[in-house]
This record gives structure tokens, sequence and C-alpha cells, in this order.
């Protein structure tokens, strides 16, 4: 039996390729087995290769496996395609209507199975794909009936016939491949997993789900891939909590109504991708300098321009720190789990209120997309901080009235005392314009500086608990990597196959890119006897971070990737074997 398989299904995209890959994930993962999947698709609606790619295991896996175990087929592109990544002993299970051929060089096994002609004799050709999970399930040798409970949960509402229906494609599809594989039944049969439940979800929803969690009330924001998941989920949960999501005209108008929610006490952010964030920036630059609360989601994906809209990408780094015209405080978060995605979520928002300013929560396609086994949140930690905000009127009873209020007071610190429009003794002057401790626009020289230096004085401040994500066994190590977002679980089986080797190796991955948390990646870098910074992007713009704000640049290796695909462990082992 086996501790983990890699399974992939393709075919033509709007064929029903991702519900297939849902439908055998969701049931797998209520079996108490850890998922890890990544979708590779095209930036259309309709047409064009897609294929979902699901690794199981027993333990928890956190990349996408290097090779593949069983290939399901839709058509022979699927095949032509993919079949390189298969082992040996790997298991093609095609569907007989396209006549699949199996290419010469390779020795995975064909099945042809036929999923078209089984399900258009129950009733409709559109239960192909059930067909095809019972044939997967003759070769782990896993009972039909395990998929019940989710058939019955994504068909019931259309009625226990075609729940019933659905489920006799699966056995059919079980039955026909039985034939199929003779004494090969259950050849890739996986190892009982532990029966513990689970969440499965991508980051998009962990970020919507932290979002709640954090006290939103509304989001403001126009689709874009990848980021539109996020108000998919908070369209339908956000009435339940009083709040709402507007679809705006753009996403110059979704950054400026957020802010403006903000202005008026209301937790608000929007998300986006690159593009997006490209046209917010002149109103990051009024977040900051009007000191109004921000939070901005930014799922990088492949650029520049409208690039590779639906493919891996880390290339928004630069932009995301300096993208803005002027110099404005601004803190840059990047999760590198679902979990951490939740909870980073969650923080970004007391992290703007409580410093008055933007807060960009740095996503990747990969993280943004990618489904994964997550261990139950644990809500106790969610705690809602607001900072220098004036909870109610009595607080300005002392203020004199017809006075304006000092709402950019300099403060040691940076941060300004903050109210709700409408409070009495709280009115005050809100401009884009430089500005008085009242607000009121000013020019004055001296005034500029003081109010520059009490904004920037923000970052020296900021608080972040584990800035890095840190695994160092060794007090000084033959190889240092370094990577953020989702990069963290593809270089952590890197680094133990390394560490087989006879290599010494440490791992950090960055969780703040801005403020830059030197102070706690310079020690691992001074023991390490080599850095390699690993990264989806060009020109190595992590490594280039590192450089200016820690230095070492003798020791840094630019290890980048920018063909659209995310990393593999084979990728990064032999790259890095090479190195020494």
């Amino acid at each position: 039996m086996k501790e983990q398989l890699s399974w992939k299904v393709g075919g033509q995209q709007g064929e029903g390729i991702e519900s297939t890959g849902e439908i055998f994930s969701m049931a797998l993962n209520r079996l108490g087995y850890f998922l890890y999947g990544y979708r590779h698709f095209s930036s259309r609606i309709k047409g064009g290769h897609t294929n979902n790619k699901i690794r199981v295991s027993t333990t928890q896996v956190r990349a996408i496996a290097d090779d593949l175990d069983i290939l399901v087929a839709f058509d022979q592109e699927t095949i032509d395609v993919n079949y390189k990544e298969l082992h040996s002993d790997g298991v093609i299970i095609a569907d007989a209507k396209f006549k699949p051929e199996k290419p010469e060089d390779t020795d995975a096994s064909l099945y042809i199975v036929p999923f078209t002609a089984l399900a258009t004799e129950l009733g409709t050709s559109l239960m192909k794909n059930m067909v095809a999970v019972g044939a997967t399930c003759a070769v782990l040798n896993l009972d039909p009936d395990v998929f019940k409970e989710v058939v019955e949960e994504i068909f019931g509402r259309k009625g226990e016939t075609v729940v019933e229906k659905n489920m006799e494609a699966i056995k059919q599809g079980f039955e026909a491949m039985k034939v199929e594989l003779g004494d090969r039944v259950g050849s890739l049969q996986l190892k009982e997993a532990d029966g513990n439940k689970r969440m499965f979800m991508i980051g998009n929803d962990a970020i919507a789900l932290g979002a709640l969690a954090g006290g939103v009330r509304l989001m403001a924001a126009y689709p874009i891939t990848p980021a539109s998941e996020i108000m998919e989920y908070l369209i339908k949960k956000l009435p339940m909590v009083g709040g709402t999501v507007i679809q705006t005209e753009d996403e110059i108008a979704a950054a400026t109504m957020a802010i403006g929610a903000n202005y008026g006490g209301i937790r608000s952010f929007t998300a986006s991708a690159g593009p997006g964030l490209s046209l917010m920036m002149e109103a990051i630059g009024l977040s900051g300098m009007t000191e109004q609360p921000l939070v901005v989601v930014d799922t990088q994906r492949g650029g520049p321009s409208t690039g590779l809209p639906t493919k891996q990408e880390q290339s928004d780094l630069m932009a995301m720190i300096y993208g803005t015209h002027g110099e404005i405080p601004k803190i840059v978060l990047a999760p590198s789990t679902v979990q951490e995605a939740f909870y980073d979520t969650v923080e970004a928002f007391n992290l703007a209120e409580e410093y008055q300013c933007p807060v960009i929560i740095l996503s990747d396609l990969q993280l943004s997309l990618g489904k994964q086994t997550v261990e139950p949140l644990d809500y106790s930690k969610v705690e809602i901080r607001r900072g220098k905000l004036a909870a109610n009127e009595s607080e300005l009873e002392e203020l004199e009235p017809k006075k304006y209020y000092k709402r950019y007071e300099v403060t040691e610190d940076g941060v300004s005392p903050r109210v709700i429009p409408g409070m009495k003794n709280g009115i005050h002057h809100v401009t884009g314009v430089e500005h008085d401790e009242t607000g009121k626009p000013s020019e004055s020289p001296v005034n500029r500086q003081a109010q520059m230096d009490k904004r920037m004085r923000k970052l020296e401040k900021i608080k972040f608990q584990n800035p890095i994500h840190t695994h160092a066994p060794h007090e000084e190590a033959d190889l240092l990597l370094v990577g953020f977002n989702s990069t963290r679980g593809v270089i952590e089986e890197a680094m133990s196959r390394l560490e087989s080797d006879g290599l010494k190796v440490n791992h950090a991955h960055v969780r703040l890119i801005h403020p830059f948390p030197a102070t706690e990646l310079e020690p691992l870098m001074q023991s390490a006897k080599k850095v390699v910074v690993i990264e989806n992007n060009a020109t190595g713009q992590l490594a280039s971070i590192i450089k200016m704000n820690v230095g070492y640049g003798n020791k840094i290796v630019k290890m980048t990737k920018y063909d659209g695909t995310p990393y593999l462990p084979n990728e990064i082992h032999s790259r890095c074997k090479e190195l020494n």
C-alpha cells in the first residue's frame, strides 16, 4: 500500500474537469487524507486544455508532486501533454470516445473506459466525470459508496433521482475499470487515513473568511483572476452579518470606496491582481497621506499587462513596496499557507487601524487558488484592535468646542488620534495635499518635515508576530533556502531531500515583506555558506530586497522560475545540489 499518490484529470475547459477533481478530493479529504491540489487552466471561459493535479497523502503535504500515478484523460491532448510525469507503473484511464493512443516512450499502462457512453446510457453525457471517478476507485480499491455523502451534498437540491443516477455512474465506472484491470485491481491502493475531519479550502476562501472574522462589513472590488473567489465568497456571507459587497466600475473606485468606508468607521477592503493594483496606486497614496486604514489583497499572477492571467508568478514585490509616488508608510504581509492566509488577514485589519496606513496582503495564484487540507481554525486567536480610535463622544467632551480637532497631531509613535466623522468636537479637514495637524492644507517647510517624519515613524514601531517562519536545525549551514508565499511547501520538501544527501540546510520563509525583518534574517544568513533565494519571477526581486536590507550579496544565489508554472520539489533539489 502507498503512503501517498498523485492523481490528475485533464480535458477541455468547460467539460467538467474542475468538478471531477472537486468530487474526488472532497471525498478523500473526508476520509482523513491530506491533500494538495493545483489547477492548470486557460484564460478563457470555455475551451483550451485544463487539468487538476491532486496529491493525496496520509501525512501533511504542501507542494505539487514531481510525478504522477494516475492520469484520467478526457481527450488525447491530456495524454500528450501530461504523460511524461507518469511513473513506469503509472496508470492512464482514458475515455473510449476519442480512441486514445499511448505514446511509445512511456511504460505506463493505458486502460480505456467508455466514460461518455456509460454516462449517456444513464441519461446524460454530463455524468462522464462521475464514471471517471468510479474508474479511479477501482485502481485504488476504494468503495464507491465513500462518494455518496459528497454526491448528495452537491446534487441533493436537484432531487433524489439525480443523486441516484450520479452514484450509479460512479459504480458503473468502477465495474468497467475492474474488468479492464483484471488482477491489478487496487494496484495503487492507499494506506488507510486517520479519519480526522479537516477543512479543504483555497487561499482565497481563507482570506475571505479572515476578513469576515476580522470584522469587515464592506468589500468594494472589481472581478479579476485570481482574486474573484474572495468576492464570490463574501457576496454570500457578508449579508448574514449586515455587510455587503459592491462591484465597482473599476479598481480605482474600489480602492477609494474602501478608504471612504474606513473613514466612516466601517472595516472595509478591496482585492485584486497586479493590473488592478496598478490602477489603485494613487488611491493607496491617498490612504497613506490622509492616514486612513486600507487593506488591499494582491493575488499575484503572470505579468506584465494582461500577461499570463491564469498562471503562477511572484513579480509584484517591488511594485507593492515602491509603486506609489512619494513616500508613505506601508505594510506588506505575505502568508505562506492557507492557515496563515486566514490569520494574517485578520491581523492586517488590526495593523491598518493601529498604524493608520495601507496594508497589503500579498498572495500568489498558487496560494490563492491551490486547494489544501487545513487543520481546524482556532477562532479564539481572533482579536479586534482598533488603535487610537475614539470609541465614543465622551472622549472628546473636554475639547474646546468650535476648534478644529488635531486629527494629524504630531506624536512620538507617529500615530495620531482618530475620530469617526460626526462626533461632537471632532471636526477636522481631510485632504490629499500636505496639511497641518488639523488637516488644513499647508506648504510650510517646517510643517511638511514634521508631518513626513511623523508618518514615517510608524514603520519603526510595527509589531508583527513571526515575521519570518524559520526551520533552522543547524548553527552553521551549507545552504539557507529563502522564499515567500506559496513556495514554502516545496522548499520544505526539497530541504528534506538535501538533508538526506548529507547537506546541512536551513530554511527562512519571509512573511513580512515591508518593513523588512532584517534583524531576524541576518543571523541565519551570517551562519550559512550560501543563501539561495527561490522565487517565481525573472529578476530575483526578493533577493534584491534582501541585499538592500541585510547585505551579504556575495553569499546570495538567485533561483528564479517565470514560465507560469509552480516549482516542483525536484527542481529545487537538483539545482541546489549543483551548488555544492
